[in-house]
């Protein structure tokens, strides 16, 4: 998917997810109301440790201690409920929102052209179903909305640091901005690198799932090596990507870190009045209070708390916001085309004629069809034959529209086939593939694929009428097939093939 790399900003792609998250809006409405009642309690502790020592602690007055320190608790109390609602009500609306998209790109690799599925490996689509959808989890219930509360907490810090001592906090703010310069630029090296990331994981997905699947091949031709240097290629690249990705994030984790310490000793250098001559400060060259020097400490170092987590949140976001942007790069292609109406298939007489049809894989390719004429009119069987590769098997995917945009006619009882829709027409019109199919599920499954419609003597008379009665006899109707059909002869497997399109009795085969 080398062209699937879009420049998509997070808020557009985020206002995208909104229908998929919409459903539950009431967690995230609680989660947004609770969120000023966590800081609010969050903050006060600072508060009360510093009157405590000011008032109490260092006059050597203990009458009233007590008090505060009850009060301290039920802060400490309020904030763990308050925060764990926080937590519930978010991972709730997460891991929903996870399974509604997870269904919906299902839903929407099913109605695919094939000529999409021919194009990508299905590797890279197992992966947009599994680890990309996966990847928002962390996002949904740690991330996008958390944010908000980071940010009450870093404003309402901010806001109490100024009242306890200006000069202090305006010596934090005036020492910030190269922080915050260097958590920028990381911030955009981590998106470009984990939509290559994303790529990277996907390439060995692909590789991984058509080799395994393919592994007899390989053997038989001894390429077993070739293969493996294959696969170590693309996880090294994997590796490669992931190490600097590895090494970004602990940059911006450490240079969080630094700067709380640094800020630290800023603090002990300036609340003890050594900074009179240096910078001309509020309060500059007066000593603080114990207490308020421990409270602001404290508050100082409550300021990094969220903003290491925000930084952190940066990256899950980032690492988000590149999955999004390959999960909806498939729910934007490989669309079908737009469906007929045309006229009921099931009244139809089944007359089909074919004039002067033409039909290209791909634009720019010669024709594999090239103008062809058929006329096949019902209770006819016909031969088509060719040479390898001269559009036999093509014509029966134009015929049930697992391919469009052929050029000519193709008439249905006169009705142009593509003005038909597709499902009906593909309860009468079906064909048996070169590609033997068979899905770990009971034998009945495969034949009947699970549709109501079909009736028990229908399965068994269409067993019957391909001689597969023999296979289900010795496997039960209730045998769970094994992946591939592997306990099942190649011919057997046909003959279930064979079974499954006459069971569903259609008009043209």
């Amino acid at each position: 998917m080398d062209n699937e790399r879009l420049e998509v900003g997070d808020r557009e792609l985020l206002m995208r997810l909104w229908p998929y998250v919409r459903p539950d809006r009431w967690a995230l409405i609680l989660a947004m109301v609770l969120s000023p009642f966590a800081a609010v309690v969050t903050l006060a502790q600072p508060w009360l440790v510093g009157r405590a020592i000011d008032e109490h602690v260092v006059v050597g007055k203990l009458e009233g201690v007590e008090h505060l320190a009850w009060l301290y608790m039920a802060t400490i109390l309020g904030a763990y409920l308050l925060n764990a609602t926080f937590s519930f009500a978010l991972g709730w609306a997460g891991q929903r929102t996870i399974i509604r998209l997870r269904e919906g790109l299902y839903r929407h690799a099913l109605g695919m052209r094939q000529s999409f599925f021919d194009r990508q490996p299905a590797g890279k689509l197992l992966t947009r179903i599994t680890s990309d959808v996966e990847s928002l989890g962390e996002t949904l219930s740690s991330g996008v909305v958390t944010i908000g509360l980071d940010i009450l907490l870093i404003l309402g810090t901010l806001t109490a640091m100024f009242w306890l001592d200006a000069g202090l906090a305006t010596l934090l703010i005036l020492a910030s901005p190269p922080l915050l310069i260097a958590i920028e630029w990381m911030r955009r090296r981590l998106r470009g690198l984990f939509v290559s990331i994303r790529e990277a994981l996907a390439s060995v997905n692909a590789y991984l799932a058509e080799r395994v699947d393919g592994v007899e091949t390989v053997q038989l031709f001894g390429a077993e090596e070739k293969v493996r240097l294959g696969f170590e290629a693309r996880n090294h690249r994997f590796r490669d990507l992931a190490k600097h990705s590895n090494t970004y994030e602990s940059l911006m984790f450490s240079a969080v870190d630094g700067a709380s310490s640094i800020f630290i000793a800023l603090v002990l250098w300036y609340g003890g009045g050594m900074a009179a001559e240096l910078l001309p400060l509020p309060g500059a060259g007066t000593a603080v209070s114990l207490g308020t020097l421990v409270a602001f400490m404290e508050y100082q170092a409550r300021l990094f708390r969220p903003i290491r987590e925000l930084s952190g949140k940066i990256t899950i976001i980032q690492r988000a916001s590149a999955a999004l942007t390959k999960i909806f790069w498939l729910f934007d292609n490989g669309l079908p085309e737009a469906d007929g109406t045309g006229l009921p298939v099931e009244t139809s007489q089944h007359h089909l004629v074919l004039k002067d049809v033409r039909f290209r894989y791909l634009p720019g390719h010669p024709d594999v069809l090239q103008g062809l004429d058929l006329e096949l009119r019902p209770g006819e069987v016909v031969a088509v034959v060719g040479a390898t590769g001269s559009g036999k098997t093509t014509l029966t995917r134009l015929l049930d529209r697992s391919y469009e945009g052929y050029r000519g006619s193709i008439t249905v009882d006169g009705v142009e086939l593509s003005e038909l829709a597709r499902k009906p027409l593909r309860r009468r019109v079906a064909s048996v593939r070169q590609d033997i199919q068979i899905f770990t599920e009971s034998v009945r499954i495969n034949v009947d694929m699970g549709n109501p419609g079909i009736s028990d003597d229908a399965v068994q008379r269409a067993v019957e009428r391909v001689h597969a009665d023999r296979v289900v006899d010795r496997l039960g109707w209730d045998h769970v097939l094994r992946e591939r059909g592997a306990d099942l002869s190649v011919g057997e497997a046909q003959l279930i093939t064979f079974a499954r399109t006459m069971a569903h009795d259609p008009a043209v085969i």
